[in-house]
């Protein structure tokens, strides 16, 4: 039988991040990007979450290259956990590798690792696969698609994009993109993130006539808020700055960083003298500063966060200050935005936020954009990815709607194989894949047990038994002692301790009476018998944990 390309998402799909997939043809393999999840809300303690890169452990031998669309943490985020359990050359253009060192560099990666450096229209080999590089637009710049050539034929994977003509790094390369729907393309894996979203994104330059309408007659110190990526929004600042004679401060190591990257390698031109350090700007007028802070999606250790929460060492929020916040909250962090812009209105603040004024444009492409994506590319197979369930659905009615048949559309899950053959796609088994957390810098010791357990503490409290017993016969000599926390409030309520005390006191005599000498029926026995009173008494729950030792 002919070998058959197979397509593996091992992130991306029933959720918004976490973007990985998988390219396997015979002995070879490619990843395109590698990015990190952000946690739930009842991922108590989880700091990040990334892919299970078990499949990729297990081919590693077959694995020719890492190939990056553009440098965002959805994207990137988790290149150095995969790194350190496999090792490959990572392809991308020179912002993305910029982003992708810096990475590297914090987990002392960066010799391990061989970073390529390519510009729109390279075509890469790796295998049997080639890979081009192809021009789009995005919120981050130098964001590319990729055109995979292989055996069978042509996979288009668009990445994040949209469709934007007045766009400062040149409109998404439609040229290119119709000449492969000539020749003939294979598969789509189109981006699916706004497809909820009627007509099309609007272009970055309103934010800029935006930003200059807030800058216009303002006498206030103006602290802007936005993705530190967003190169082409913080370049809109520094120009809308300069043009009324503002000098401007950076605050926020990822904003310092980014911003470094951008001018060393040139896709971002700062006017003469327009920046200044943030301590300098104390000795300014208030009507002359702008701030350009961390802290769009309402971080806790982010810049605005420490502002709005007076801990920031050199700025002090206050009536005199205009806040812009020039970006749009992540599903998820609605809360914790929120929670920012109300503590800066209760210091006075003027806040200017994207609901009201057009502050932010998405940098992900509306069912318009996409329609003409499958028009240009016409594609015999398409699989939706970047988007959760009901995007993917609703991509696949839109991929219907433009003439792609229902059997040809293939909405997966990740860790499933799809297999394809120049006329063929079918799904054949699935591969480990799924979430591993990463807790401070432990990766993958915290499991779902853990994240149960954690839960559990979280909403019901804990209660520790402590008992001392005879070695002799069993008999109690001294306890049981109860300690409890995030239960009750032990001074107010004694009475409830003494019965659980009590509780606690017949279960190990009615062990001892039946001559039980092991210690974990014993423990049981203290669980089951708290646990049903508890519940029975004040309906709640909590995590009981016996300690006994044995004198």
């Amino acid at each position: 039988m002919a070998e058959k390309l197979k397509i593996i998402p091992l992130g991306g799909l029933d959720e918004i991040g976490k973007n990985i997939t998988v390219l396997e043809y015979g002995r070879d393999m490619i990843v395109v990007d590698c990015g990190v999840g952000f946690p739930d809300e009842d991922m108590y303690g989880v700091d990040l979450v990334i892919p299970d890169f078990s499949y990729l452990v297990q081919n590693a031998k077959k694995l020719r290259g890492m190939f990056i669309t553009h440098g965002h943490e959805d994207h990137i985020g988790s290149i150095p956990y995969c790194m350190q359990q496999v090792n490959c050359p990572i392809h991308a253009t020179a912002m993305t590798c910029g982003l992708v060192k810096l990475k590297l560099e914090e987990h002392r990666l960066s010799d391990a690792v061989r970073l390529v450096t390519h510009k729109p229209g390279d075509v890469v080999k790796a295998g049997c696969f080639s890979v081009e590089f192809i021009h789009v637009n995005h919120s981050i710049a130098d964001a590319v698609a990729f055109a995979i050539h292989t055996p069978v034929g042509t996979v288009v994977m668009t990445g994040d994009f949209k469709i934007d003509p007045t766009a400062k790094d040149g409109m998404i390369d439609m040229t290119r993109l119709g000449q492969l729907g000539n020749e003939g393309v294979l598969a789509l894996l189109c981006d699916s993130t706004n497809v909820e979203r009627p007509g099309y994104t609007p272009s970055e330059n309103i934010v800029a006539e935006s930003l200059d309408r807030q800058f216009k007659n303002c006498n206030q110190r103006i602290i802007v808020t936005t993705f530190a990526s967003n190169m082409h929004r913080i370049q809109a600042v520094l120009a809308t700055a300069h043009r009324y004679g503002r000098k401007v401060a950076v605050t926020g190591r990822s904003m310092e960083n980014m911003l470094k990257v951008a001018q060393d390698l040139g896709y971002i031109k700062v006017p003469a003298g327009t920046i200044v350090d943030i301590a300098a700007t104390k000795s300014l007028p208030k009507n002359k500063v702008v701030i350009v802070s961390t802290g769009s999606q309402g971080e806790n250790m982010s810049a605005l966060y420490r502002m709005a929460f007076s801990t920031h060492k050199q700025i002090d929020i206050t009536a005199d200050d205009r806040i812009i916040i020039s970006a749009s909250a992540i599903p998820g962090n609605e809360k914790a935005v929120s929670r920012i812009i109300n503590e800066l209105y209760r210091k006075g603040a003027d806040v200017v936020y994207e609901k009201s004024e057009g502050l932010h444009v998405s940098g992900h492409a509306c069912q318009g954009e996409l329609q003409i994506i499958h028009a240009l590319t016409r594609p015999r197979f398409f699989i939706p990815v970047h988007g959760e369930q009901r995007h993917l659905q609703i991509h696949g009615k839109l991929a219907q709607q433009m003439g792609t048949p229902a059997k040809n559309i293939c909405i997966a899950e990740i860790g499933t194989v799809i297999e394809l053959g120049k006329k063929s796609m079918k799904v054949n088994g699935s591969v480990p894949a799924g979430k591993v957390f990463v807790d401070g810098t432990g990766v993958g010791d915290v499991g779902s047990v853990v994240l149960r357990d954690r839960k559990h503490l979280a909403q019901d409290g804990m209660i520790v038994v402590c008992v001392n017993l005879s070695s002799q016969d069993g008999g109690i000599i001294s306890g049981p002692d109860i300690i409890t926390r995030g239960f009750i409030y032990v001074k107010e309520s004694e009475e409830l301790m003494e019965e659980l005390r009590t509780v606690a006191m017949e279960a190990i005599e009615r062990c001892a009476r039946k001559r039980v000498r092991d210690w974990t029926a014993i423990k049981t026995a203290i669980k089951n018998d708290l646990s049903g009173y508890l519940f029975k008494t004040t309906k709640r729950n909590p995590m009981i944990l016996p300690v006994i030792m044995e004198i």
